[in-house]
């Protein structure tokens, strides 16, 4: 069986793009007027050469409109070279590429023609460029093994997303402006120019990191604690634990079998890292998760840095984001943490929907219009074993639609909704709202409701989002959400939000965190980019 992070690390993540070349192929054209004595690089393509260099190389076929723009752009200046040889950029971009190859180990980037010219000129003065046959080979070279590269990092796989479950957007990687800005810029370093998401850059930090630990993993498989551990305990096991604490978290333990002060830190800081309840006691949770080998930490971070290579780069401007597996709202504003709260989303049978959307109206003391769904299966039953049952719920019927009663629920201190809703019109009808049932936001699983999600702290969401409307003070909001009567309120600027799907990511703090695969999205993700 092959190694599944090998098979992924291979995939080629290449999209396909419409070509527009054939019987009615673009004209390149170098414009003569610009010569060697004119220009700004005195090294010029010739223009059939490219395309006889796209035509001989199939690998490069899927970027031939691009290289072709790229080039004529710039009027067939070479790229990569210039008078004094090798361009600075040049070298950036395959130290750049050379240890993504090298640390991950992924071949399907490795292209020995381009590696070895690549030490050819590496070190060769511009005479001996300017005599040599191989420069062109390699200028192109260079530009095609760019698009290949950022491709694949940025762009990520070519996999349908609403297969996955997965409806916000993939973002769009211009590959051609992104050459550009390394070319113009002089930097090797796409990630400084593209268009990815913050957390892109921090997991891969920590994949190199967790890929180096693997190389020294020798531990064992810890046993399931009859009683949990907690302070003060001693036992050969609380060393072995230890032990595990320093090689998984680098923290500074005590070398002996004495659950002290300083174990007591780690274990919380694994617990805040893992999901599982902080309180400095180790049971069975803690132990299974001890227990995952580095192997399948790996994967996990890099479906979830499949996952951030969709997303759209972070925004100064606000905006809202849930992350489903994490039981998490934060509102983000200039780059910045600025609200956060607990919430509940869909049950495993429930599943919220990944999707994005524009937050645009606070409702107050709301109706709760029942889906059709619950009516059939929970309310309808309901009444007939209790006819009064719409009566107590504080309920009634609006009208009959194919025999099928519409039900709503008034505002009140039992409503469903809670207080106050926040709508942001979907197809989806999902939406973030109160509840009554507040004690449920202790819970550690909080994958509860019905695919809507309910949020933990609704007054405190509500004077964030109305805080520029001068007219819905404090106590102004407090008496909207005892009204009798609902009350929309309209936001006067819409706040994007974005419901996501990571079970891994790295906090503002640097930290590495994981959560369980509640809806086995990586599970299916799995099952597509590592092939077995």
């Amino acid at each position: 069986m092959r190694n599944p992070l090998v098979c992924f690390l291979g995939f080629l993540i290449l999209l396909s793009f419409s070509c527009r070349w054939g019987s009615a192929k673009k004209k390149v054209i170098r414009d003569p007027s610009i010569t060697v004595a004119t220009s700004y690089n005195p090294l010029f393509l010739d223009s059939v050469s490219l395309l006889q260099f796209i035509s001989a190389n199939s690998w490069v076929k899927e970027f031939e409109d691009q290289m072709i723009d790229f080039y004529t752009d710039r009027n067939f200046e070479y790229a990569w070279f210039d008078s004094t040889g090798l361009s600075e950029q040049a070298h950036h971009f395959y130290n750049l590429q050379n240890d993504h190859i090298t640390r991950l180990t992924d071949s399907s980037l490795f292209n020995k023609s381009f590696h070895d010219l690549y030490n050819v000129y590496a070190n060769k003065p511009a005479n001996a460029i300017k005599e040599n046959k191989d420069v062109l080979n390699t200028e192109l070279l260079f530009t095609g093994q760019f698009f290949k590269y950022a491709a694949k990092v940025y762009k990520g796989a070519d996999i349908n997303l609403a297969d996955l479950g997965w409806y916000i957007p993939r973002k769009k990687v211009n590959l051609h402006a992104l050459l550009d800005s390394v070319i113009e810029k002089k930097s090797g370093t796409p990630i400084n120019y593209a268009p990815v998401s913050l957390q892109y850059p921090r997991m891969e930090q920590w994949l190199y990191r967790l890929l180096d630990l693997q190389k020294k993993e020798v531990l064992d498989s810890l046993p399931a604690v009859k009683k949990s551990l907690r302070s003060g305990d001693s036992s050969e096991l609380i060393g072995r634990i230890k032990k595990r604490l320093t090689f998984l978290q680098s923290d500074t333990l005590t070398n002996n079998n004495i659950f002290d002060t300083s174990m007591v830190l780690a274990i919380k800081k694994f617990q805040e890292r893992h999901g599982i309840d902080v309180d400095g006691v180790i049971g069975n949770k803690v132990i299974t998760d001890l227990n995952i080998p580095l192997k399948k930490r790996i994967e996990q971070l890099l479906i979830n840095m499949e996952r951030a290579r969709w997303m759209p780069p972070q925004q100064d401007s606000t905006f809202v984001l849930v992350n489903i597996p994490e039981f998490r709202l934060r509102v983000f504003e200039q780059g910045k943490i600025a609200l956060q709260m607990n919430v509940i989303v869909g049950s495993s049978a429930n599943n919220t929907v990944i999707f994005n959307g524009n937050l645009q109206y606070v409702v107050f003391s709301p109706y709760w219009n029942v889906p059709e769904s619950i009516v059939r299966n929970e309310i309808l039953p309901a009444i007939r074993r209790n006819p009064g049952y719409i009566a107590k719920h504080n309920m009634e019927i609006t009208q009959y639609i194919g025999g099928l009663p519409q039900i709503r629920q008034k505002p009140g201190a039992n409503n469903a909704l809670g207080r106050v809703k926040f709508l942001f019109p979907n197809n989806f009808s999902i939406y973030l709202h109160d509840t009554p049932n507040r004690n449920l936001f202790t819970q550690t699983n909080r994958g509860l409701s019905h695919g809507c999600i309910r949020i933990a702290e609704p007054k405190k969401f509500a004077e964030f989002l109305l805080r520029d409307q001068p007219n819905y003070t404090s106590a102004a909001i407090d008496s909207l959400m005892y009204l009798e009567k609902e009350k929309w309120v309209t936001l006067k600027k819409k706040i994007p939000v974005f419901l996501v799907y990571f079970t891994a990511w790295v906090d503002q703090s640097g930290e590495l965190h994981f959560r369980r695969d509640i809806y086995k999205h990586d599970q299916k993700m799995a099952e597509k980019l590592f092939q077995k």
